[in-house]
């Protein structure tokens, strides 16, 4: 007996009954996105390894330990995307879309990170995120906070979810801070986990990000970064912060948000669940990389962009029995039982579609009685079965039978199908 081959670990498959809910969510974020002025970007999946190590930091979990890297026949050493970040600066830069220009742009697809499946993290996982260039000013980072409400609000989460802030300051708040992180941890050094040690030195700021429960007071009393912001970085983040409170975005101050990317200057934001704890507790998270694309080697270019979750998005809409019945049901299943009625049905179900764009119409397969196809038909979710057999044929008429209503089934001439589906599906709205 042949072995069965599955899935790989951590990479899940999306099936037919489960897409209609995926599309509803996509469609709702997207058509928010472009509302404010945002275009879709499609980045390859595949990309150098360089672009990652470059952008997302040598000392971040994930170069270390998540990203799926391998050479390939040409040598090249390649990664399938972590994020989307790096892969929408990267193109704007060899497309010349950034210099002295404003860019909004929105991306939705696959990223994979090798890490450990757990609830809502898999190691193929989609993200819908957005991008925007060009814009210094705290009216952006506003834009993209205020953009991701509008979307929790339509999706009807938005009081499951609180706003996180912080800010990072400038190159030089983070030189002045680094050095406050490694002389307080380094006082407390053998409370440190292993990967806080290592850290220390490389990248202490990462250490406020840990989640180890035996480290929790340590991080506690850790210094504060919002206490050493230059005065510009103050200045930005409390207009910020008075732009969402006259918006009416209720937020909370955390000094220890620091994302764990290493790219993020100035504002950092995460949206997150109730009841939840740690890593598990973010839906949504962002933030500015004003450096990002002069040190990816573009020209000095402000910028700010989140990426949100579609897993852990779509088991929180359906923790909360937020999503609306979704059907992708056909409108019509066609029955055909004898000679020629099947040549003659595949002909009417394409004038069908033809005279009715967006009719959803399936045809029997693979033959079978009235009464097994009438089962199909029911079975389909369709509303409406048509029976077409050899003496409709002849007649040029179709038996009409309602699925979902309590009326008789009825035989109407071919012609007069298309006014009866509207009639029908009328009523229906």
């Amino acid at each position: 007996m042949v072995n069965k081959i599955q899935a790989v670990k951590g990479m899940n498959d999306i099936l037919p009954e489960q897409s209609a809910v995926w599309q509803y969510v996509e469609r709702q974020l997207s058509e928010i996105a472009e509302s404010y002025g945002y275009q879709e970007i499609r980045c390859p999946i595949l990309e150098k390894t360089q672009l990652f190590k470059r952008s997302v930091g040598d000392v971040t979990d994930i170069v270390e330990k998540e990203m799926y890297t391998f050479e390939d026949r040409n040598g090249d050493n390649l990664t399938l995307r972590p994020e989307g970040t790096a892969g929408c600066v990267r193109a704007g830069i060899e497309h010349g879309l950034l210099h002295n220009q404003q860019q909004r742009v929105w991306y939705l697809g696959p990223f994979f990170r090798h890490e450990r499946p757990q609830k809502g993290r898999y190691r193929q996982f989609y993200q819908f995120g957005a991008e925007a260039f060009g814009m210094a000013g705290p009216e952006l980072d506003a834009e993209l906070i205020l953009m991701t409400a509008r979307m929790w609000k339509k999706l009807g989460i938005f009081k499951h979810l609180t706003l996180q802030l912080n800010s990072l300051g400038s190159e030089e708040t983070r030189k002045v801070y680094r050095e406050k992180l490694v002389e307080y941890f380094s006082a407390h050094l053998d409370e440190l986990d292993e990967d806080s040690q290592r850290r220390l030195k490389a990248n202490p700021l990462r250490i406020l990000d840990s989640k180890n429960p035996a480290m929790q007071s340590l991080l506690l009393n850790a210094p504060k970064i919002l206490d050493v912001l230059d005065e510009e970085s103050a200045r930005h983040f409390e207009q910020l912060c008075a732009i969402l409170d006259e918006a009416g975005i209720k937020s909370v101050v955390n000094p220890r948000l620091v994302r764990g990317l290493d790219y993020y200057t100035h504002t950092v934001f995460e949206w997150c669940m109730e009841g939840e704890q740690g890593a598990q507790n973010t839906v949504c998270a962002g933030g500015r990389f004003d450096n990002l694309v002069e040190q990816m080697g573009g020209k000095p270019t402000p910028a700010c962009g989140f990426a949100l979750g579609l897993e852990r998005l779509i088991s929180l809409l359906t923790q909360y029995k937020l999503l609306p019945q979704v059907l992708q049901n056909p409108d019509i299943y066609l029955v055909m039982v004898g000679e020629d009625t099947e040549k003659a049905g595949m002909l009417l179900a394409e004038q069908l579609r033809n005279a009715l764009p967006g009719l959803r119409l399936v045809i029997n397969g693979g033959g079978g009685s009235f009464k097994s196809q009438f089962k199909k038909a029911d079975k389909s979710g369709a509303t409406l079965a048509l029976v077409l057999g050899n003496e409709e044929l002849l007649a040029q008429k179709i038996a009409v039978k309602y699925l979902r209503e309590d009326k008789p089934q009825e035989t109407i001439p071919i012609s007069d199908l298309v006014q009866l589906w509207g009639q029908v599906s009328t009523t229906d709205n």
